[in-house]
């Protein structure tokens, strides 16, 4: 297996689309059937199977796998803590968008009610 390494040493996301999974392996520090084992054990892991049932990872996906990377190898987590850890991180990030969106719609409102006043 790999030794940890920082996130910050990996190698930049290119401007691409779709990655197969021998480039997300590099770009990660991880090899493919430690890539195919965390689909299993992270929901949030879900790269498009296409013809033959190929992975192709998105830039988000990338993003997800650097995360449970450095929970896994850095930080000393479990499988299992890192699963809660990223699924709390996921909440929270789905509450603080929900909070905006509101705000957003709040400020739009206000900025219409001015409007009708007039």
């Amino acid at each position: 297996m790999l030794e940890a390494k920082n996130n910050d040493e990996l190698p930049a996301i290119p401007g691409k689309r779709y990655f197969a999974i021998g480039e997300v392996a590099e770009l990660c520090g991880v090899k493919p059937y430690v890539l195919r084992y965390w689909e299993q054990e992270f929901p949030q892991l879900k790269p498009v199977k296409r013809r033959g049932n190929r992975r192709y990872y998105q830039r988000q996906d990338i993003i997800v796998i650097r995360q449970i990377r450095a929970l896994l190898y850095e930080q000393g987590f479990t499988i299992g803590g890192a699963r809660n850890k990223l699924q709390g991180e996921e909440a929270r990030s789905d509450v603080s968008q929900s909070q905006q969106i509101v705000r957003q719609l709040r400020l739009e409102l206000e900025d219409i009610l001015r409007l009708l006043r007039r």
